[in-house]
């Protein structure tokens, strides 16, 4: 009687068993082709992210980007893989799931988060538009110096003053940059003046000549002088000349110059009255680029 009690308990358990065994066996090749599914998309993941970094690295030189956009794309393969073997093991509703989650998490970080993305996505345009680059001098957001490197968070330039200054990259991005190395050439320009009774057309070819004898200025530049105005004790002039910044920086540039000019003036007689003799008013530190 116990017995028979006792089977009665136990059988629909066997029966149920026996039934998950049977499911599981039926449900063996899904799986293989789920795993065999998962380690084709893992091998695909792989060569399509050093293909990406591959096409990347010639298009950009900001290593971050490249490695950042590689590392997606690896994520979207291996996830597009893990979709469909989800879809193959029928676990449809668990896919939904999956992309609905991950649909409000990337809204909640987004928010959460906004400074932040604001700055890897200015810092991606960056890279790919390549408004400056790593050694430009560049002047943005009231700091001039040279770029020492270009992150997707922020830029870093040496200030020339013996500073690091890191610019987070929106304000990069969203405000005017002045590139000084972009063209290769620079402007220098130099304010003088000299006294009344000196002959004018003298004093121009004289400047011209001195400052044409510099080597290192621009080939396809012209030195322009013009007087400027009548000052109080002084007919003021103006030189400007175009240099070759891979010679010579625009500081060194207005010194050598300005040498020239005096010793010029001193061999031909020319006065400079006293306190006449100025340099247009210009950024210290810009001097030094």
């Amino acid at each position: 009687m116990l017995f028979l009690e006792l089977s009665k308990k136990v059988d629909p358990i066997f029966i149920k068993l026996d039934r998950w065994f049977d499911l599981s066996i039926g449900f063996v090749p899904n799986v293989v082709i789920a795993i065999l599914l998962l380690v084709i998309f893992r091998f695909l993941a792989g060569y399509g992210g050093r293909l990406m970094a591959s096409v990347l690295a010639k298009a950009s030189q900001n290593e971050a980007l490249v490695s950042l956009i590689s590392a997606l794309t690896r994520i979207v393969i291996l996830t597009t893989g893990l979709f469909f073997a989800l879809g193959i093991l029928g676990l449809e509703k668990t896919v939904t799931s999956m992309v609905a989650g991950a649909g409000v998490l990337a809204l909640a970080l987004g928010f959460a988060f906004q400074d932040l993305t604001t700055n890897f996505i200015s810092g991606a345009f960056i890279a790919i538009q390549r408004p400056i680059k790593v050694g430009d001098i560049i002047e943005t957001n009231g700091f001039t110096g040279k770029v020492k490197s270009i992150n997707l968070r922020s830029v870093i330039i040496d200030n020339l003053a013996g500073q690091q200054v890191e610019i987070p990259s929106k304000d990069i991005f969203q405000k005017p940059i002045t590139n000084f190395t972009y063209s290769g050439e620079r402007r220098v320009q130099i304010d003088c003046g000299v006294a009344f009774t000196e002959d004018l057309a003298l004093v121009e070819k004289i400047s011209l000549e001195a400052v044409h004898s510099l080597g290192f200025l621009s080939a396809t530049r012209s030195v322009d002088f013009s007087y400027t105005k009548f000052g109080t004790s002084t007919i003021d002039f103006q030189v400007q000349f175009w240099i070759d910044q891979v010679k010579i920086g625009p500081g060194a540039a207005k010194s050598e110059a300005i040498k020239v000019l005096k010793t010029a003036f001193d061999i031909h007689g020319i006065t400079i009255p006293a306190r006449a003799a100025e340099v247009a008013p210009v950024d210290a530190k810009k001097d030094l680029i």
